[in-house]
């Protein structure tokens, strides 16, 4: 009967361990999932995730390669390989703010839009422009401004 018990909870122990790795190697795969940006909407939601939201799934794939972006207070850009990494660090932090997005022009191309994100004591507007790469829409200019 003890070899039984015995038995039964090494079963037990066995298969909860390789749930749980199941689950993290699950998880990692997410991380690197690709996300398909079929329309400029799509791409500009995903965009407002990423910088408000703390999203991480497929922040390498949003950007062109020649992205910048330009804080206008200070007249500096910063390019796509340290947004990314400053966006990865920011995983799951959600920012406290009211989002609000205005298309402000649009072909079949590119589109320009502003993203407003309304803080207690601030306003920052995000000038956003996404272009159309093959089959997919990506972020290729954000001019940031504060009030």
């Amino acid at each position: 009967m003890k070899t039984l018990i015995k038995t039964v909870a090494a079963v037990a122990l066995i298969a909860v361990s390789t749930f749980v790795m199941a689950a993290d190697k699950a998880a990692s795969i997410s991380e690197k999932a690709i996300v398909n940006h079929f329309t400029a909407d799509l791409a500009l939601e995903h965009y407002v995730a990423v910088i408000t939201e703390g999203e991480s799934i497929g922040v390498d794939q949003l950007f062109t390669g020649d992205f910048n972006q330009i804080q206008s207070t200070e007249s500096k850009a910063i390019g796509r390989d340290q947004l990314i990494k400053f966006l990865k660090n920011q995983k799951g932090e959600k920012l406290n703010c009211r989002v609000t997005t205005q298309i402000i022009d649009e072909s079949a191309d590119y589109m320009i839009a502003k993203v407003t994100m309304k803080f207690e004591h601030f306003t920052k507007t995000d000038l956003v422009t996404l272009v159309r790469e093959r089959d997919s829409w990506k972020v290729s200019k954000s001019i940031n401004s504060y009030k």
